[in-house]
Formats: structure tokens, C-alpha cells, sequence
């Protein structure tokens, strides 16, 4: 029986329900009541909800047949179900008509989504690109025009109107919505970010270029952003017109606002980015000057063209950081890294004569003269003894340094342990390998997990595999394989697999132990002992699977006599009879660098960095040498 509650909710009477219902509390007929008046609302969502899944059933259907390019099938589905979900289905729905050329059709549905929504103006721009394919041009452009006219000063909407114009490859109307968006905002937004997108999809990199430096005039605290996206944007530059188009712009902005140190500074970045590294330190110069700077930007430029090994530029920056005076706050460490750099220079290049070195050493002894031996200049201290026990054969002072700057007062634990490290390896040099075990141990329990601790680590198993305990330097070279530092972990590998391969092939370990006695004896200048234990080695055991590595050891001890011809003979012979092995792509690689660097034939260089490129595509080496070829080749490289 049908009965009306008294507020326009109808429910059916059931008698059986009522007579219960009489049998109970007020309370709980009062509950009953609100229950029964609930229902209607209930089952009213509930059909909600079954609804909105059918509707998305059906889209997801009608966007499968989109996808497949059905698109009356998917046309069909979107137009039962448009009036329920309007906002969902119109993009695909769109492109449906579009594709079936039912513009009039389409033509009505993007005028009932402009009444739904007025303010989105991007519905103005898909009703003129309809007219556009229809070829009425006229009809397009007032489209157009009336969206860029509709805005209103509000960022999300010039956004919107923009990001529907770029879509449709409108890039002029697109950066017309931006500048009429710039004019309303009156410079509280001014979309240049935005607007060197659009010239980037236009492949316009000159005004893209203008619209990022225009940010930077804004708001330097952008720099980083900017050149993020900079690298990003003409990184990739073959020809290097992007770069040299960022160069003039820049040139200009300093010229013209002098005032601002944020262009000088991307024009630093820029020459930087392009190992420029002489360039960049003239920008630098000039910026610290003109703005009475203390030199420490040009401290940070010395460290990085060093890490770059452009250590003619980094002498040049700490040789300006010390002109500027004792008073300068980074003189002391201008000083100690300038010899620091000096010596790499001297040293990494392996062509020094002996007055290159006699010159260095007397630098670090009127260094060490001026700022006295101290905790300060411990490092100063190391970087001496490294260099006359290692090329100058003067050990015992070095010892007695070394010895002193251990216990300077108040020197920190991590350079204490770099000064043990190297005393470790002074004594190791004349034999005394005991001390040596004890220091490396020192400082292998003192950090343990740092790389400092793990370099110890393996200084010490290096040490074993010299005495020939094999076995025990492999097990700890095995620890050392996932070390943090990638160099270490390499190294330790390196010497894992060649105590591994050599034990394996000869249980005895008898050629394996020549071998490490001549790697000792080299370690420790002993290059003329190190060649006659080699020759016997390969003597000895003829085809043993140490050849490769005996050849490979005396190439490096030819290097450090200069003697780059027989080096080069060495090489060239586990390139072509050890093609297979694991040190025929290191050969191939030192080949290349002895020609480019040494021998000064460019052209072989190249020759030899492509092989490796062509025949050791697996190669560790192979992004070093593809940056070395292109260098030759006169690539501009960022």
C-alpha cells in the first residue's frame, strides 16, 4: 500500500512491517522511521554510481576503436554518452568528427562546450582551427583573434589559451596570447619561460636565447634554472651557432648592463661548458675585479680546470688569487694549490726533464719557507716527500717530513691519514715493508667504510700480492670490488682477475710471483731490475697467460724512460696477438694517447681512438676516446 510521509517521500506500506513496528519503543519506531526515509537516497546513489561506471565502460570502449582508428564506431559511442560526461569525452569526440569530416556537427558541440564553460577560451581556438580546415581563413582568424581579445589578466588563462594555440602549431598566436598576457599582469608575471618554449618548438634559438637572459634581468635567482634548460636546449650543437649565438647575447647584456654579474656569470658557465677554460678565467677576472670580489670565484674556476686537466689555466687563476697579497683570505690556499697544480702538470704529462723537478721542489721549499710546516700545510708537506722519493730519489728527508707532519699539532684525522698513507708508501719504496703493512692497517681500522679507509685497504692487499700471499690479497681485493669509490673498485678488480687467471693457470704461482716482483721492482724505480725479471719471466714460460700483462708492464716502464717507440712496439703487439684479452683494450687506448700527446700525430691518434671505437665497442674507455676523437677532429665539445 502506497503512503506519502508527509515531506514528498513516497514508500510502499507492508503490513507485516507495521504490525511490527507497533510492538516496538517510540525510540525505535522513530529510528525505523529515519531508516525507511533513507532508502529512497540510497538507491538513488547507488544508480549514481552504476551510471558513471557504465559511462566510463562505454568511453574506454570508444576510445579502443579510436585507437584503432574506428572512428564512427568510437563517434558513435561518444555521442550516447557526451551529455553525461561532456568534459571527457570532448577531446576524443573532437578528433572523431574531424577525422569523419562532420564539421557541422563538431561545430555544435564546441559551441555547447563555450556556453558550458566561457572562460576557457582554447574551445574559441578549436572552433577556428575547424574553420581552418574547412579553408575558411576568415572565419579562423576571428576566432582567433576574439580569444586573444576575450583574455582577461588572470596567468592560468593566458596559459591555457596559449597551451591550445601551441597545440595546434599556432606558434604566433600562441606568444600574441603571452605579450597581451605580459601587458595585463603589468610585470607581476612575465611568461618568458613560457614564451622561449614556443621559440624553441619554432627552432627560433636566437629569441629563445633573448627570453631566458630576459628572465635572468628579472630574477637572478633563476640562473640555475636557466642554464639547466640551456643545456638542455643547445647541448646538442653540432655546428655551435646555438653557443655562439648565447655568446653575442651575452656579450651584449654585459656590455650594456654592466651592473648585473649574473650574465658575466652565465658566460662564465657557457665557457666552462665548452672547456674554454682560458676564456672563462678572463671573464672571471674582469667580474672579480669590477666587483671587488676577494678572488674566491677564481679559486673555484683553478679547481675545476684542474679536475678538466687544463692546469695552464688553473696556474693562471691561483697565480691572480696570490698577486692580489698576503691579505687575500684565500692567499695560503691560492699557494699550496697552485704547486699542488704544478706538479700534476709536471708529473701526469711524463715529459718533465730534471730541471722541471729541481724547479718544483724549490717552489715547495720556498713555499713551505714562507707559510712555515704546519697543520695547514701538511698537504704541501706530502706533496714534497711524494715528489722527491718518487722522482727525485731523496728519501730520508721525505721520510723525516712525513714523520713530523703526522704529529703536527692539530692537524685533522683526514689528512694525518693521507700523510700515513704516504709515508706508507715512502717505505714501501725502500723495502721496508713491514712499517708500511702497519700504517696502511692504521688507517684501513681508523675509517672503515670511507674511501680513505678503503684505499688504505687496498694499498695493503697491493702490498700481499707483492710478498706473492696471493690468496690472501684476493681476499681482500673480493671486499674491495663493491667499494664506494668506482677507481678503487676498478683497481681492485683489476688485480683480482689477474691473481685469479695466473693462479688458475699455474697452481705453482711461480711466474705470477716473478711478476709481482717485477711489478715491486718497477713501483720502486728499479726499472732496469724490473725489465731483466720480465725478459726471464716471458723466458721462462713461454705462452704463459701472463704475456700480455709482462708486455703491458714493460710498455709502462718504457713510458717512464720516454722511450715511446719501444712503447709503442709493446703495445701495438698485445693489440694484434692478445686482441681477446682483458688488456687489448687498454693498449689500444694508450697507443692512441701516446700518439696524440707525445709522439704529436694527430691523425694516428685518431686512427687508434676509432679502432677502439669500432672494435671494443664494450670498452670502459670508449666515451673517453669518443670525446678524444672528436677533439682532434676540431668538435666543438660542450
Amino acid at each position: 500500500m502506497k503512503r506519502n510521509d508527509g515531506v514528498g517521500n513516497i514508500f510502499y506500506r507492508d503490513t507485516f512491517a507495521e504490525g511490527f513496528v507497533e510492538n516496538i519503543s517510540p525510540t525505535e519506531k522513530l529510528f525505523s522511521f529515519h531508516l525507511l526515509k533513507k532508502i529512497p537516497l540510497f538507491l538513488l546513489l547507488i544508480f549514481s554510481f552504476a551510471s558513471s561506471a557504465q559511462v566510463n565502460t562505454q568511453r574506454q570502449l570508444a576510445d579502443q576503436y579510436l585507437g584503432n582508428a574506428e572512428y564512427d564506431k568510437a563517434a558513435a559511442i561518444y555521442d550516447k554518452i557526451f551529455d553525461q560526461d561532456p568534459f571527457g569525452v570532448y577531446p576524443n569526440y573532437l578528433r572523431c568528427l574531424a577525422s569523419l569530416k562532420e564539421s557541422e556537427k563538431a561545430e555544435k558541440m564546441i559551441k555547447k562546450m563555450m556556453k558550458k564553460n566561457p572562460e576557457n577560451l582554447s574551445f574559441l581556438v578549436d572552433l577556428g582551427f575547424l574553420y581552418l580546415t574547412e579553408g575558411d581563413h576568415s572565419k579562423s582568424k576571428q576566432q582567433y583573434d576574439k580569444a586573444i581579445k576575450s583574455l582577461k589578466p588572470d596567468q592560468q588563462q593566458v596559459i591555457v589559451l596559449a597551451n591550445a594555440f601551441a597545440a595546434r602549431q599556432e606558434w604566433e598566436y600562441a606568444l600574441s596570447a603571452y605579450s597581451e598576457g605580459k601587458k595585463m599582469l603589468k610585470g607581476i608575471y612575465s611568461f618568458s619561460f613560457e614564451s622561449a618554449e614556443i621559440y624553441f618548438m619554432k627552432q627560433d634559438f636566437a629569441k629563445m636565447i633573448e627570453e631566458y637572459l630576459d628572465v635572468l634581468a628579472e630574477n637572478a635567482a633563476y640562473t640555475q634554472n636557466v642554464q639547466n634548460i640551456l643545456q638542455a636546449r643547445i647541448g646538442n650543437d653540432p655546428d655551435n651557432s646555438r653557443n655562439e649565438m648565447l655568446r653575442v647575447a651575452l656579450l651584449r647584456r654585459i656590455q650594456k648592463n654592466a651592473e648585473l654579474p649574473v650574465y658575466s656569470e652565465l658566460l662564465i658557465w657557457l665557457f666552462v661548458q665548452q672547456k674554454d677554460f682560458d676564456s672563462a678565467f678572463i671573464q672571471a677576472k674582469g667580474l672579480d675585479k669590477r666587483m671587488k670580489e676577494d678572488g674566491g670565484r677564481i679559486m673555484s674556476l683553478g679547481s675545476l680546470s684542474a679536475s678538466n686537466l687544463n692546469f695552464d689555466a688553473a696556474v693562471k687563476c691561483y697565480q691572480y688569487v696570490i698577486e692580489k697579497g698576503t691579505g687575500s683570505p684565500h692567499y695560503v690556499n691560492a699557494r699550496m694549490e697552485l704547486l699542488n697544480t704544478l706538479n700534476r702538470k709536471i708529473t701526469e704529462s711524463n715529459t718533465y726533464t730534471q730541471v722541471d723537478l729541481l724547479k718544483l721542489e724549490t717552489d715547495y721549499t720556498h713555499a713551505l719557507a714562507e707559510l712555515g710546516k704546519n697543520a695547514t700545510t701538511a698537504t704541501l708537506v706530502r706533496g714534497l716527500a711524494h715528489l722527491r722519493v718518487f722522482y727525485l730519489d731523496k728519501t730520508e728527508e721525505a721520510i723525516q717530513d712525513l714523520d713530523s707532519a703526522i704529529h703536527f699539532a692539530g692537524i685533522s684525522k683526514q689528512v694525518q691519514a693521507e700523510c700515513k698513507l704516504e709515508l706508507g708508501d715512502v717505505l714501501l719504496f725502500t723495502g721496508n715493508v713491514w712499517d708500511s703493512d702497519l700504517l696502511y692497517k692504521q688507517v684501513d681500522k681508523s675509517f672503515k667504510n670511507d674511501p680513505l679507509g678503503q684505499e688504505a685497504k687496498f694499498r695493503a692487499a697491493r702490498l700481499d700480492y707483492y710478498r706473492g700471499d696471493f690468496l690472501w690479497a684476493q681476499a681482500q681485493l673480493d671486499v674491495l670490488k663493491s667499494a664506494t669509490s668506482q677507481l678503487i673498485a676498478n683497481d681492485a678488480l683489476a688485480l683480482s682477475l689477474l691473481i685469479q687467471d695466473n693462479i688458475d693457470f699455474d697452481s705453482t704461482g711461480e711466474a705470477l710471483m716473478m711478476y709481482s716482483h717485477a711489478d715491486l721492482l718497477s713501483y720502486q724505480n728499479k726499472n732496469e731490475a724490473a725489465l731483466q725479471t720480465l725478459d726471464s719471466l716471458l723466458v721462462q714460460f713461454p705462452g704463459h697467460a701472463l704475456t700480455a700483462a709482462a708486455w703491458y708492464k714493460k710498455a709502462q716502464i718504457m713510458d717512464a724512460k720516454h722511450n715511446w717507440i719501444m712503447e709503442d712496439s709493446l703495445l701495438k703487439q698485445i693489440v694484434e696477438k692478445y686482441s681477446d684479452g682483458v688488456l687489448a683494450d687498454d693498449a689500444l687506448f694508450d697507443r692512441a694517447e701516446l700518439y696524440e700527446k707525445k709522439l704529436n700525430d694527430k691523425s694516428k691518434a685518431m686512427e687508434l681512438y676509432q679502432d677502439l671505437l669500432t672494435k671494443f665497442p664494450g670498452s670502459l674507455f670508449c666515451v673517453e676516446a669518443r670525446k678524444r676523437f672528436r677533439s682532434l677532429r676540431g668538435d666543438v665539445l660542450n
